[in-house]
């Protein structure tokens, strides 16, 4: 177990851009659907977001902290979780949260938001949670990250997408609605076939680590599941709002994940394989649970 602190994925520069090219495909296909109306959710009806909020980026990256010091892990899968922990909610939680019968409105309200928070709080969170454990301050030492580096890097992937695909929704409507679907398929399709294939590259890795990787991931994305649901329950939201909460803090953006691992801590090994299978994982488990909830709409839902 001590090597996933120093080994590295086989993974190229050429790769690299395309990984960035892709995410950035992918927050321009989320930003096509979001208009400052969603943002303005947030002042007229603020509970149900602020709670999704301080579960996804406060309690949540202090929980997995938690479960790093627990689990007493190795650096480099402690950093995965912690990096895991700290990014927005994905692309696909919309989509899931529609399945569960979850609040559509509110799922896409804090997509927007967390990737706008995320922007600030995900360099945030990753530097101090890290900072705070002695086997992930000594790798970011190793590593030399900077965090206004870190910082400036997801302005990049987050911030530009997001920013220009609002503007083409707000100045060309139309354009924006016929560039969704496609930019939704293009999404999935690209990005779970580059995650498949990293792991492909990396396949002899990935076997003699699948075990201690599979546990920690599925621990820890029904941590954040629950989380989610916890929170809001505890706010006394609505059924559906829980469950929008719940799916957005439990699908997490791995794709900026992997694309920070890889700018940022030269595909360390321990981190790439915890985010990579998170990726994988999260759609399974959050699949998973939606249809569940599917079968059992909140008072006032049909079940179609």
């Amino acid at each position: 177990m001590q090597e996933l602190d120093t080994i590295q994925l086989n993974f190229n520069p050429e790769s690299l851009l395309l990984l960035n090219v892709i995410l950035g495909f992918v927050m321009f296909g989320v930003a096509l659907d979001l208009t400052v109306h969603d943002f303005r959710r947030l002042v007229r009806a603020p509970l149900a977001p602020i709670i999704g909020l301080v579960a996804q980026f406060v309690i949540l990256p202090a929980l997995s902290f938690g479960l790093i010091q627990i689990l007493d892990l190795r650096p480099s899968l402690a950093l995965g979780v912690l990096l895991v922990a700290a990014c927005p909610g994905g692309n696909i939680s919309n989509f899931i949260a529609h399945l569960a019968k979850g609040s559509t409105a509110l799922s896409v309200s804090m997509t927007a938001l967390s990737t706008a928070f995320a922007i600030f709080m995900t360099p945030f969170n990753i530097t101090f949670w890290a900072s705070l454990n002695p086997g992930t301050r000594q790798l970011l030492t190793d590593l030399q990250v900077d965090p206004l580096e870190l910082f400036g890097t997801v302005i990049m992937l987050l911030g530009v997408p997001l920013v220009l695909g609002m503007w083409i929704h707000h100045k060309y409507p139309a354009t924006a609605h016929k560039l969704r679907k496609p930019f939704r398929i293009f999404s999935l399709v690209f990005f779970g076939g580059f995650v498949v294939a990293a792991l492909a590259a990396n396949w002899a890795h990935f076997l003699k680590y699948v075990g201690a990787v599979f546990g920690l991931v599925l621990i820890h994305n029904a941590l954040a599941l629950a989380l989610g649901y916890t929170a809001a329950f505890a706010a006394r939201l609505e059924e559906q709002d829980r469950r929008a909460v719940s799916i957005e803090v439990g699908i997490q953006n791995s794709g900026l994940g992997l694309t920070l691992i890889f700018t940022f801590f030269n595909g360390l090994g321990g981190m790439a394989l915890v985010a990579a299978w998170w990726g994988i994982w999260h759609i399974i488990a959050g699949m998973t649970v939606a249809t569940f909830w599917s079968r059992f709409p909140p008072k006032g839902q049909s079940v179609n």
